[in-house]
């Protein structure tokens, strides 16, 4: 449990609060001050402002099933923006010290298996169907019942499968890992770098930041991801400089020691109006004609899934954190914290840069001494002003920004230790969660693999008691996921 660090300031007085804003956050009866308060807001947003230069990377990187990319810098304004309100939103109904912004794992979902799909405005519109539905949830009570339904151990290997699923995009987003061409003549599917050695330059500044990364990580130096970033695209604007790389295609032609994505050159300028042309572009029901009902209401449901239990295991990992929780395990103003997420959700969705949820990262706040939602208005506040440096995303090439997918790959892996790989009822299960994300490219299908394994398994041992009701109904939904080629070929 993180203790607070020590404070200059009087002594809070739970009994008698300062003023009507003190009253209202509760910051004396929660034994914090305006200055831990403000401290933890700058930790948090230091920690996780990484998001706003890596979530337009993701989307930006992807194309829809028109083929067409959406505007980095649009991207990276939008970012800010619907992170800045909802971290507010956040600090002011929930009132408690957990910042949100674009999630990972929902993006890369979004980027690279619904957009595909349909259009860019067609998959934020399932976005934000899933928004409104978890907020019906939340508001009906049926979002603890879902969560309940889900073992407690497979709920962590969803997420030690996104964080395998992000560290092998961020190795061939930065080009560390290629696919082998079938004229190569072997059954290795991919290689390292080129001809299985690092022969480029982008190569190397990946290799230079993701220790540089781990190196600050290990050292616990706040911002370590962030910092990363900047570090590496500074060495590779360098790089650049001086030997001219170029980008990965020249003319139409592959440049395999090209930079990927963003060649790193200073902008003509840093500051500027934000590009919010992205906002409200969304569609809720174009998809559902495209891609044929059942495809929108699986990604609707991962979505779902995704979002669902990441919420919840990170608001009670900060309630632990902060010594929030009472007697129940459950932080103050519960139901009113899962309704902000779930509004983010529909927010990020509408703003077209994702689903925004709760990030694990507050706990850095927490460790300054936040306790209260004051901590939010500040991150908030730094995050809206960081719209205005949205010219700066265009900088950053995929080989600086992956460094951190893989860094928190790395962070999401370390739940692992939580499974009890002695018990093969749930260790099976999970082990299949965990490797048909990332060996498959499918968050839902390592979802839908654990799931369907836990309760065939569970049935054949003949503990069909031990399985909630719900995850029958769950289970099913998945079966029809993976049938619906031929479910599809059949009915429409």
């Amino acid at each position: 449990m993180a203790i607070a660090p020590p404070d200059n300031g009087t002594p809070p007085d739970p009994a008698h609060p300062r003023t009507g804003f003190d009253r209202f956050f509760e910051i004396s009866a929660r034994g914090s001050t305006m200055s831990r308060e403000v401290r933890g807001g700058l930790a948090t947003f230091f920690t996780m402002a990484y998001i706003v230069v890596l979530n337009p990377l993701i989307l930006g990187g992807a194309v829809d099933g028109d083929g067409k990319k959406l505007s980095i810098p649009a991207l990276a304004a939008a970012t800010a923006l619907v992170a800045g309100l909802m971290t507010m939103l956040m600090g002011v109904v929930g009132r408690f010290p957990m910042a949100l912004a674009a999630g990972l794992g929902v993006n890369a979902l979004v980027a690279y298996e619904i957009a595909p799909e349909m259009t860019w405005a067609d998959a934020m519109g399932l976005v934000v169907i899933e928004g409104v539905i978890i907020a019906v949830l939340v508001l009906t009570g049926l979002r603890t019942a879902v969560f309940r339904s889900v073992p407690t151990q497979l709920k962590t290997a969803i997420g030690v499968g996104i964080g395998l699923f992000l560290t092998i995009i961020g190795l061939v987003d930065a080009g560390f890992v290629r696919r082998i061409p079938d004229v190569a003549n072997t059954t290795v599917p991919v290689g390292l770098g080129i001809n299985g050695k690092i022969v480029s330059w982008p190569m190397l500044v990946f290799v230079v930041g993701l220790l540089l990364t781990l190196v600050l990580v290990v050292r616990r130096v706040r911002g370590a991801i962030l910092i990363g970033i900047l570090a590496s695209t500074v060495l590779a604007i360098i790089v650049e400089a001086v030997a001219n790389v170029g980008p990965s295609f020249v003319n139409g032609k592959p440049n395999p020691k090209g930079w990927s994505l963003n060649v790193p050159e200073l902008p003509k300028q840093i500051v500027d109006v934000p590009d919010l042309s992205l906002l409200g572009n969304f569609n809720v029901l174009d998809s559902w004609s495209r891609a044929g009902w059942l495809v929108p209401l699986m990604f609707v449901f991962t979505l779902l899934i995704t979002d669902f239990f990441d919420t919840m295991g990170t608001m009670v990992a900060i309630g632990q954190e902060g010594d929030m929780l009472d007697e129940r395990g459950t932080p103050p103003r519960a139901k009113e914290i899962l309704l902000v997420d779930s509004i983010a959700a529909a927010a990020g969705g509408a703003a077209s840069v994702s689903s925004n949820t709760s990030y694990i990262e507050s706990a850095a706040g927490v460790g300054e001494g936040a306790r209260t939602g004051v901590a939010n208005l500040v991150t908030g506040a730094l995050f809206l002003l960081a719209m205005f440096l949205a010219p700066l995303s265009v900088v950053v090439p995929f080989e600086a920004a992956s460094t951190a997918l893989v860094v928190v790959g790395f962070l999401m892996m370390t739940a692992v230790r939580t499974i009890d790989w002695t018990d093969y009822e749930i260790a099976i299960p999970a082990f299949l969660t965990i490797t048909f994300m990332p060996f498959t490219y499918s968050i839902s299908n390592g979802i839908g693999a654990g799931i369907i394994s836990y309760v065939v398994l569970k049935l054949a041992k003949g503990k069909a008691r031990d399985i909630h009701p719900l995850l029958y109904g769950v289970a099913a939904l998945f079966v029809l996921y993976f049938l619906r080629g031929p479910i599809e070929a059949a009915v429409l």
